[in-house]
């Protein structure tokens, strides 16, 4: 019986690059005079009048496998070609994807083909959007029958790495959401740079968040009434480059008017990043569910309800603070202390009793200070007791405000 040879190519499937012209350039003075120029204007390689700017106006196809990145697509050609001269029966193809925890089958259809004669081939196109990073091993088995009724079987492996294309570095900062809510907003500051060695377009970066949270993004101004973003028409990332994107979120009503309910680690949301590569090649990644540490308050809560942000130099002024029993099922009997700082001085009688605060109730007191010095101010010196546990909680740096002399007008 004559050997049947069966040839089983792969080729990956990747759009073309522009070709980049190396120009070589001199001085009219020099001995070449203008022969590098006339050149260059001579080749179809450059763009006309830009031709020293390293520009193609040509397409070049891929020289090599390349790399892949996490969150792109990979393409791949699988050609199945019989070089015997007999017709081979019920030949199956099959491609499967080997990854570090899993194994995918990545062939289009599980079908056999009835026959393959000589000389002809059995052509396929995977697709998979790669969403781990390390090494892969692309699984390629033909099996198929001779006419002699032989069952054979031969496979090939394929071996390329999955690199990451984006590092992302997240920041939280806790800031009062506003003057009647009891628990913070939080700002997320996304750090993204890409680690490729191409520009990107940053298509869509967003942050889907928890059940928690309702998102604002703070990556645009209004000019004109119209919405600008805050990197300018051209959202394009050059290799290296690290852009920063800012989210603001609030919580939601049903979990904002529980006092303390959001306490311990929880979860923000994830990011969603879609950027375009070379010619319009498409990549995105989702992170991983964003957790923060939240605030802990204790027992008691102090926030501040209202606040002026510039006060003159030792005349009154007037503050509002918010009381919280954060705790779920204990009475409190509170006593208010306030003590004088060098610079922060309370009006008003300081020991006073607030009476009793029920479990996840509030209670608003209106109080008045003044300062004896000029500048930026920190609001501190409030003391409360809890008579039944003859616990204190200390609460300074509470607020800041501005302290000007008093022959300047304060604005409302």
């Amino acid at each position: 019986m004559p050997h049947l040879y069966h040839l089983l190519q792969l080729m990956r499937l990747t759009k073309p690059t522009l070709f980049t012209n190396i120009p070589v350039t001199c001085e009219e003075k020099d001995l070449p005079g203008d022969l590098f120029n006339q050149l260059m204007r001579d080749d179809p390689s450059t763009v006309n009048g830009a031709e020293i700017l390293m520009l193609g106006e040509m397409l070049t196809l891929p020289q090599n496998f390349g790399n892949i990145f996490l969150g792109e697509t990979f393409s791949s050609y699988i050609s199945v070609h019989n070089d015997s001269n007999q017709v081979v029966k019920d030949i199956l193809v099959k491609a499967d994807l080997q990854t570090s925890s899993q194994r995918l089958n990545l062939s289009a259809s599980n079908a056999a083909v009835a026959e393959l004669k000589p000389d002809c081939c059995i052509d396929d196109v995977i697709h998979h959007e790669v969403k781990e990073i390390g090494t892969h091993i692309l699984v390629c088995a033909v099996s198929y029958t001779t006419q002699g009724g032989e069952k054979m079987y031969f496979r090939k492996f394929f071996k390329f790495q999955v690199l990451k294309p984006l590092d992302v570095k997240t920041k939280f900062y806790n800031a009062e959401s506003d003057l009647s809510s009891v628990t913070d907003e939080v700002f997320l500051e996304a750090q993204i740079q890409n680690i490729t060695t191409s520009p990107m377009f940053m298509e869509k970066v967003s942050l889907e968040p928890s059940i928690m949270y309702n998102v604002a993004e703070l990556n645009s101004v209004n000019q004109a009434g119209e919405c600008v973003t805050t990197f300018g028409s051209r959202a394009y990332l050059q290799p290296m480059d690290t852009r920063q994107y800012l989210y603001c979120l609030k919580p939601k009503k049903e979990f904002a008017e529980k006092a303390g309910i959001i306490k311990g680690v929880t979860v923000i949301g994830k990011l969603d990043i879609v950027w375009k590569t070379n010619l319009g090649e498409r990549g995105r990644l989702q992170t991983s569910q964003l957790q923060r540490m939240a605030p802990g308050y204790g027992d008691v809560r102090l926030s501040l309800e209202a606040i002026p942000d510039t006060v003159n130099l030792e005349e009154p002024f007037h503050i509002t603070c918010k009381i919280t029993n954060c705790s779920s099922e204990r009475t409190m009997d509170l006593v208010l202390e306030m003590c004088n700082t060098s610079s922060i001085h309370w009006c008003g009688i300081s020991g006073r009793q607030l009476g009793k605060l029920h479990p996840s109730s509030s209670l608003c007191l209106a109080l008045t200070l003044l300062s004896s010095v000029q500048g930026l101010q920190s609001v501190s010196g409030l003391r409360l007791t809890d008579t039944f546990l003859k616990r204190t909680y200390e609460y300074d740096d509470i607020a800041q405000v501005c302290v000007v002399s008093s022959a300047i007008k304060v604005e409302s």
